[in-house]
């Protein structure tokens, strides 16, 4: 492979890691605020955000892009191809990571809210200083994980032409045929975005845990 092929590759790489930094911002921003309200919302919001959940979870992330790209169109709605990655990403493993959120707030004993509440502190304060916090010991390690799968399904987003990694490799293997070092070269890159996601989420946990032995130290 050529240094033009490799800067080539470099260039859909840095769209990758785009769109990927991107996708976890708001796929988090989104799992968080879901999550919570399916916990502690009423009947009505609860059954109203299962139905997104149960939406995105339940069909194929390729299919939601092809929606937003091909018939989003057709209602007058037009976005660009950056746009639809993300905004499919992020709705994508924002319903999953909700359910994460959601589980990691129920798990958390009633206790903590009636020795909260006994304190004087209304539901959102005992949410934000007591529940949260608790709750972010169980959710770090999944969402790790499920950040991951989302780093490596961003290659999806090269079948709706947007010039990312995936879509650079196989347009340089179109004009060049240089197979295994293309695709070696972009399994490589692949893999070091996919253990920097995991080595965060790692050092993420090991903090929050120490914290957490720390305060429960000094109570």
């Amino acid at each position: 492979m050529t240094s033009n092929g490799f800067l080539l590759i470099l260039s859909g790489a840095g769209t990758t890691i785009e769109i990927a930094i991107q996708s976890i911002f708001f796929s988090l921003l989104i799992a968080i605020v879901v999550g919570t309200a399916m916990a502690m919302g009423g009947r009505v919001l609860r059954y109203t955000l299962k139905i997104y959940v149960e939406l995105f979870r339940g069909t194929a992330l390729i299919v939601q892009l092809f929606w937003m790209y091909f018939v989003l169109p057709q209602f007058g709605i037009l976005l660009s191809e950056k746009v639809v990655a993300i905004s499919a990403i992020s709705l994508n493993y924002g319903a999953y990571g909700a359910v994460v959120v959601a589980g990691a707030i129920n798990a958390i004993d009633k206790s903590q809210w009636e020795a909260a509440a006994s304190l004087g502190l209304r539901r959102l304060p005992i949410l934000r200083l007591v529940v949260l916090p608790q709750a972010s010991v169980l959710l770090i390690k999944p969402l790790g994980v499920l950040y991951v799968q989302l780093v490596k399904a961003t290659s999806l987003v090269s079948l709706i032409t947007i010039a990312d990694l995936t879509y650079r490799a196989y347009q340089l293997n179109q004009l060049s045929m240089h197979i295994v070092p293309i695709f070696g070269t972009v399994m490589l890159i692949y893999y070091a975005m996919t253990k920097c996601v995991a080595a965060t989420a790692g050092i993420l946990d090991h903090y929050v845990g120490t914290w957490r032995l720390a305060s429960g130290a000094r109570s």
